[in-house]
């Protein structure tokens, strides 16, 4: 081999290299997936967390997998249309839904819902945690700061306190009647269909007090409408990072957090469900990712597809089983 040959050899070799490198992200996908383009179904109307997050996600999605990610909304029956729609759907991966917790839920709490959670669907990874809080309208409410106070009132009060929430068998509602059951007291819940007339009858002073989610009670209390006394999820979250959990005001181990994950069609291949779930995982490190999911009031929360499928278990066997022991129906 002649010096002249050298140089050019080592080139070629850098060059092998550096492809390999390029290369190496994608060695893990299932091969010839995607091969068209991927429809997300949203189960509920545009402008909500859940699509909000959807859309974000979706869009990164497509630019890691080179395809187009098409998200299409199919709202009702707390996301029963959409689940019923995706398990129907070929199980090659093309086909997803954003599940969130209220579409977990949807079979215990509506007889005509046939879909199993567990059966019908696989978990390909969980994409965002949603923190529900515990709000009260400081004017009709002025001596309650803190959980143990609201509790202490509402042992207190003759007739019941009033709580709302964004409706019948809602998460803020199952949230508050578990939060009654390990604290021994009562409140009468007045639902509402959605969260915005719950908010604007809390403001009004007609409800002094509500389970809600981050992204409907945040502007409210950052305007010092409304006074957040607690937060569901097991750490503090950073947009009220002075109001504790209930976990940290007598209530050690409580956790209820809504979630949104990824879901596709039962007996979709391992293979493709791993490179959607590394796709995801890569979206969710995404910096500029988190900053938007922020602003819809959602964090990145990645999860593996057994744990996401772990999750689901768990939240079936909890929240369904308070469903049950409660006689709670949705409206």
């Amino acid at each position: 081999m002649t010096d002249l040959q050298r140089p050019t050899l080592t080139r070629r070799s850098l060059t092998a290299l550096a492809l390999g490198t390029a290369l190496a992200p994608l060695a893990g996908r299932a091969q010839g997936f995607p091969s068209k383009l991927i429809t997300l179904y949203v189960p509920f109307p545009p402008g909500g967390p859940t699509d909000t997050a959807s859309r974000i996600v979706g869009q990164k999605l497509g630019e890691i997998l080179k395809q187009t990610v098409i998200v299409e909304n199919r709202p009702g029956a707390s996301g029963s249309i959409a689940a019923t729609a995706l398990a129907r759907m070929p199980a090659d991966g093309h086909s997803l839904m954003m599940l969130a917790t209220p579409t977990l839920l949807a079979p215990h709490l509506y007889p005509a819902v046939k879909f199993d959670i567990n059966k019908d669907f696989t978990a390909v990874g969980t994409t965002y945690d949603l923190p529900i809080v515990v709000v009260v309208n400081p004017t009709q409410l002025p001596d309650v700061r803190t959980l143990p106070e609201l509790i202490a009132k509402a042992k207190a009060s003759k007739p019941p306190l009033n709580y709302t929430s964004s409706g019948q068998g809602s998460f803020g509602h199952l949230t508050m009647e578990l939060l009654k059951i390990q604290g021994g007291f009562d409140m009468t819940h007045v639902p509402y269909k959605g969260g915005v007339p719950a908010i604007t009858d809390l403001l009004g002073g007609q409800v002094p007090v509500m389970y809600a989610d981050m992204v409907a009670a945040l502007p409210h209390i950052q305007a010092g409408k409304l006074r957040a006394i607690a937060v569901g999820s097991p750490q503090r979250v950073p947009f009220l990072p002075d109001v504790k959990t209930v976990a940290e005001q007598g209530f050690p181990g409580f956790s209820a957090v809504s979630w949104g994950g990824l879901l596709a069609p039962a007996g979709t291949p391992a293979a493709v469900v791993k490179t959607l779930n590394d796709a995801l995982k890569q979206a969710l490190a995404d910096p500029m990712v988190q900053d938007k999911l922020k602003t819809a009031g959602t964090f990145a929360a990645w999860q593996s597809p057994a744990d996401t499928a772990a999750r689901i278990r768990s939240d079936d066997q909890q929240w369904g089983t308070l469903i049950k022991e409660k006689g709670i129906a949705g409206s």
